[in-house]
């Protein structure tokens, strides 16, 4: 899919800067006004009073000019990266990271720390900290900051800006943190769900992939998706699309917690494969305790459950294989009713168990796709890396500013 056409209607001035934003970010080289009328659609004089506005505001800049055929040079317009920032926040159970994007989408400034104490307002406390403390490093004007995303686990309540006792978030019943994090930073604040704002994050930051549909799935230390339509992301009715964690993908898997069995909660999660890991007794000559990971051990035993598989240690790499295969069943589930046209794969686990995922998973879903006389559907990991979620966050408010969206388009009677 290539840039959104414009609408000559006098009263769609917002989206029509918004078609011209895009179009110009997505190009690495720039464009010209006249390519801009080109592909957008819209008038030259239309073209001509926006980007003047632009330039005026110090978000587009002149970058030389370029001699196409006869008539007058052309000028190149882009995008000024750092007329404008803003701040993306992921609240993981484990970790809170914070990233500071410039509007080309490039990360400027980054801080991570653990989630010591779940407490909501000392948690508030630690977000808003955190982003004065990258703010402060970055050396930025704060009036140049667009405003703040941040990825949570869902539910949410959209509307309020409030965070519904996530099951992995201990006290969070009902925390207002969008009016509390504005209030502590004194800035705009945007909350999202992170698989969600994962995927926007991908999309965003992906020239070569603005078209087409795809089913972002996010490991994190839950699991959860998100769907992309037409460049955009789907939220569903309540903003909560893409809470999967109880698809069944072991009809004789251990009991979950929602009364079924084989759940993805209890299958596929960080902490369901080092439990896996456990009982196949891959841990038994450590010297550590094998009845099950605790919170503060079960990252370090990913990672050497990984760096076992890759060294060829067989039992290591028979549970990341099984693992890889209930992500299929999972994964065909989503594609065959979703119909989408590829599937990406990303989150803070992701970095570890691509090299085996992306190798083990293709196989069985080919197998299980409905379509398969049709079509094949990829599956990718992120372009995003590992602070996916922060940087999606900040994406979701940079999106907002630049992205045009169809929504734009209706008019109040």
């Amino acid at each position: 899919m290539g840039t959104r056409r414009g609408t000559n209607l006098p009263r769609m001035g917002d989206f029509n800067q918004s078609v011209i934003l895009e179009g110009i970010r997505r190009s690495a080289a720039g464009l010209s006004r006249i390519e801009l009328v080109d592909i957008t659609g819209l008038s030259a004089q239309t073209v001509t009073n926006i980007t003047r506005r632009l330039l005026d505001d110090g978000v587009i800049a002149e970058a030389g000019r370029t001699i196409n055929g006869p008539g007058k040079p052309r000028v190149t317009l882009r995008l000024v990266a750092e007329s404008r920032f803003s701040v993306g926040v992921h609240l993981d159970p484990a970790l809170i990271t914070v990233v500071l994007l410039n509007l080309a989408g490039q990360v400027v400034g980054r801080r991570v720390q653990p989630t010591a104490d779940q407490d909501p307002q000392r948690v508030v406390a630690a977000i808003a900290q955190t982003i004065d403390a990258v703010l402060d490093e970055s050396g930025i004007d704060r009036g140049l900051v667009a405003g703040v995303g941040v990825a949570v686990p869902g539910p949410l309540d959209a509307e309020k800006g409030t965070v519904i006792d996530p099951p992995k978030l201990m006290g969070w019943h009902r925390v207002p943190l969008r009016s509390a994090l504005a209030e502590a930073t004194g800035l705009s604040v945007t909350i999202e769900k992170d698989t969600t704002a994962a995927a926007v994050g991908d999309l965003w930051t992906s020239r070569s992939k603005a078209g087409g549909s795809f089913v972002f799935i996010y490991l994190g230390t839950g699991i959860g998706s998100a769907l992309v339509r037409d460049g955009e992301v789907v939220t569903g009715s309540s903003h909560n699309f893409g809470e999967i964690g109880h698809i069944m993908v072991d009809p004789d898997g251990p009991d979950c917690a929602c009364g079924g069995r084989g759940c993805v909660e209890v299958m596929c999660t960080p902490r369901a494969i080092v439990e896996q890991a456990v009982a196949a007794g891959v841990f038994d000559g450590d010297g550590e305790a094998s009845d099950g990971p605790h919170a503060e051990d079960m990252d370090s035993r990913l990672t050497r459950l990984c760096e076992r598989a890759s060294a060829g240690e067989a039992g290591a790499a028979r549970v990341l294989r099984r693992s890889a295969g209930y992500f299929a069943v999972l994964i065909s589930v989503l594609t065959n009713v979703l119909d989408v046209d590829r599937v990406v794969l990303g989150g803070p686990f992701w970095d570890r168990l691509s090299d085996v995922y992306l190798r083990e998973i293709p196989g069985p879903l080919r197998l299980r796709n409905a379509t398969r006389s049709v079509r094949e559907i990829p599956v990718e990991g992120t372009v995003v890396g590992e602070d996916g979620g922060a940087v999606g966050a900040a994406c979701v408010v940079l999106d907002a500013m630049l992205t045009p969206r169809a929504s734009d388009l209706y008019l109040d009677d």
